[in-house]
């Protein structure tokens, strides 16, 4: 088998040897090395160089078990589901795609032979395995069966021998007899064909009975072979089965000695504990890892849950009366009220049929750009200070990303049917929560809100709520938001965003307050957002982390919700984006625990009894919470199909950019950058994007001139941004202190009238 050269278009048959060079991911400091790669026989090797192929490898990796998946042109990942990732990039689309043809080929040929191998018995080491009496003459039986099968094949292959002899002799004589004259000799050389053809036949049906007797003894034995096989493997699958509960209650209970955050015993959930997470690329054969992550930190308010006593399950007796009492209810109406009240059906919609929504847009285009030769001149700087071409956008703004908050508003309707503040507490800690789920794949950056630029989501009929933002202020850049729903909840939040680059991870600080009002209680909540990490902005795959602690207050009753959403660590034997959170009352005791990951699904567990466990790291102590078994409060939707094509949207952000009649004309859908992005018209996006920020610059300088001539006295300023929004006034909000942008109203019924003549021409 002879080394294919690169520069050919012929595809590689299975089973060669392919051999080439490709660019590996080693770690976050060296980047991408070259090494030489060697395909052969289903296994792909590499080295450091073509030198090293004599006496050391590098790695291997088997294809047979391997998942090879394309990311763009040029990269694309094999990965054996283990420790194994070999992150790959080729010189060209061309060399790619030649490489991913003799992979494909060479991983469909090792299944077909491994499928095969375990067809036809390979696997009979394991056989004489078979625990029980009779194992030994098992054992004994299939050793002789096997020697009889290895002498038949002997007997075929001097068959076979003898064959290709005797055959080669009787062409010699049949060419011999062509060439001779009608004579004496002719009865002499007949004889020997005779003789000959003799020969060759007495062997050829020697072979066909030895054949014969082989398929007869194979035939006999298979079933009884596949029966022994199936036994060994069914015993298999228990022992694999027993081994991994054992290790999850070993790691339980190391868990617990340890003094971490465990999920009770009885979690529905047991993923929880095996889940991978975000992981450096490369893998434990690469000499050159040395992939850099967050040390693992100790939290100092960290709590243990364990489940309840089963005397709590108990329907009657007193051991209930005394916590239904402090409740307000009992751990059987509580479920019972809870799903009755959150299943109750929809009133029913007007005749009229509602809107179909788009379920696609145009898939990205694969556009490459080199981020460093932007970002080098730029670390340390505001981000919404950097010019950034539409390359590494989102056809989204900031304002359209705001909106997307209420894709989980069911959470909201849920806790608005509560008649406990501290289960309605569980359910806006929830929706707080789901907030994030959205950005675990969408590392793209929202389009900048243009100053006075607003977004209406309209789902009235469809969910029963409205939804306005608007930007209000340019340096700092801030956004208002305002919903309203029918189901008795208003949402509204003004949020500034404070961005630092910091060369291998950007970080983005949301500033200000979000608070929900239940129109029924009148109960008022807020809480702010957790700072969110971008890594690997120069070298690697990007990924994102979110992490900080949330504080969720009920402002008229005094409860309280801490949520903690853990950074990742590559140390950390924790679920990877982890959160984990505690519903207090007034009084600070404990009434429900939240568990869970930001980007999957969250449980919550009623607590039925708390103690002070021993000390953990750090002379420390925690908390050790007894629970009922958790419930799921909220689980993520899954992503529309073809996602990662279209920017991984989920099916409510497909619908934010479609157009729409009657908006105001300073939505964000009529934004032409946006609208040439999401088309694929890039070259026109990013210049439509230059002028449309050339024309915010002149505005802002004829504003600032306006106010200087106004005179305006030291108190006020001069400050160009002094900017008065179209559809929010600032305020003091008296439950919570803070000063913030609400909703002053007018903007739906100009809508209605159609009356948009106090808008600005930003576009």
């Amino acid at each position: 088998m002879s080394e294919p050269k690169p520069p050919t278009p012929t595809t590689p048959t299975p089973g060669d040897t392919y051999k080439g060079w490709l660019f590996k991911w080693t770690n976050y400091i060296k980047g991408y090395q070259r090494r030489w790669f060697v395909l052969s026989n289903g296994l792909l090797s590499y080295y450091r160089s073509q030198a090293e192929m004599g006496h050391t490898c590098r790695g291997t990796i088997n294809l047979a078990t391997a998942n090879i998946a394309v990311e763009d042109s040029c990269n694309f990942v094999i990965s054996n589901g283990g420790a194994q990732t070999y992150h790959l990039k080729a010189g060209s689309e061309v060399e790619r795609q030649r490489w991913i043809t003799a992979l494909e080929l060479a991983k469909a040929k090792a299944v077909h032979m491994q499928n095969e191998s375990d067809d036809s018995g390979d696997e009979f080491s394991a056989v004489p395995t078979v625990s029980g009496q009779g194992g030994g003459s098992h054992h004994s039986e299939v050793q002789s069966t096997l020697r009889t099968l290895s002498s038949k094949v002997e007997d075929l292959t001097t068959c076979n021998d003898l064959i290709v002899k005797h055959g080669s002799a009787l062409q010699r004589s049949l060419s011999e007899l062509e060439g001779l004259r009608v004579g004496a000799d002719t009865g002499e050389k007949i004889r020997q064909v005779t003789e000959r053809a003799t020969l060759f036949r007495i062997t050829s049906n020697a072979m066909i009975n030895a054949c014969r007797d082989f398929l007869s003894i194979a035939q006999s034995n298979s079933k009884r072979w596949q029966k022994a096989l199936q036994t060994e493997r069914d015993q298999r699958i228990r022992l694999e089965e027993t081994l991994e509960q054992l290790a999850k209650q070993h790691n339980h209970l190391e868990r617990a000695f340890r003094g971490a955050t465990v999920l009770p015993a009885s979690s529905s959930n047991p993923n929880l504990s095996i889940k991978s997470g975000v992981s450096g690329k490369g893998d434990a054969s690469d000499e050159d890892d040395d992939n850099e992550f967050f040390d693992a930190i100790e939290d100092p308010t960290g709590f243990i849950t364990v489940p309840a006593d089963p005397k709590y399950h108990r329907r009657s007796g007193s051991n209930v009366s005394g916590i239904s009492s402090e409740m307000g209810m009992d751990d059987q109406s509580f479920d019972e009220l809870s799903l009755a009240s959150n299943s109750e059906s929809l009133p029913p919609l007007e005749l009229e049929p509602v809107r179909q929504r788009r379920t696609r847009i145009p898939d990205k285009p694969n556009y490459y750009l080199n981020l460093w030769s932007i970002m080098k001149n730029c670390i340390g700087k505001e981000l919404s200070k950097i010019p950034m071409p539409v390359n590494f956008n989102e056809p989204l703004s900031m304002l359209q990303r705001l909106s997307e908050d209420l894709e989980y508003y069911e959470l909201l309707d849920k806790g608005a049917k509560c008649h406990n503040s501290l289960e309605q507490m569980c359910y806006v800690a929830a929706f707080t929560v789901s907030s994030y789920s959205t950005t675990v794949h969408r590392t793209g950056k929202p389009f900048n809100p243009l100053l006075g630029e607003t977004f209406e989501l309209d789902r009235i009929r469809e969910s029963g709520y409205r939804s306005l933002c608007e930007q209000v202020s340019h340096h700092p850049p801030a956004a208002a938001h305002h919903a309203f729903s029918e189901k008795g909840w208003t949402l509204r939040q003004e949020i500034t965003l404070a961005s630092k680059f910091r060369g291998k991870y950007l970080s983005i600080m949301p500033l200000g307050s979000i608070q929900c009002i239940f129109d029924k209680s009148n109960n008022q909540y807020s809480w702010k957002k957790v700072t969110t990490t971008v890594h690997n902005i120069i070298v690697g795959k990007l990924w994102i982390d979110q992490s900080g602690e949330i504080d969720v207050v009920n402002h008229k009753t005094g409860d309280r919700c801490h949520l903690k959403f853990a950074p990742y660590s590559y140390f950390s034997r924790d679920v990877p984006r982890k959160v984990t959170g505690v519903v207090t009352d007034k009084d600070g005791k404990a009434h429900y625990v939240l568990s869970g990951t930001w980007d999957e699904k969250m449980e919550f567990s009623r607590i039925m009894q708390s103690s002070k466990g021993d000390n953990g790291t750090e002379g420390k102590q925690r908390t050790v919470y007894q629970t009922l078994k958790p419930k799921e409060i909220w689980r993520k939707n899954p992503l529309p199909e073809g996602a990662e094509n279209m920017y991984y949207f989920s099916s409510l952000a497909l619908t934010l950019n479609e157009p729409e009649e009657g908006v105001a004309p300073t939505d964000s859908r009529r934004r032409p950058d946006q609208r040439l992005m999401e088309e694929g018209h890039w070259d026109e996006a990013n210049a439509e994007k230059q002028r449309l920020e050339e024309k915010q610059r002149s505005t802002r300088r004829e504003r600032e001139r306006d106010a200087v001539k106004i005179a305006a006295t030291p108190e006020e300023g001069a400050h160009p941004d002094n900017y008065q929004a179209m559809w929010f006034e600032k305020i003091q909000d008296s439950a919570s202190g803070e000063t913030l942008h609400v909703y002053k109203g007018g903007y739906w019924e100009a809508k209605e009238q159609g009356s948009w003549e106090m808008c600005p021409e930003i576009f």
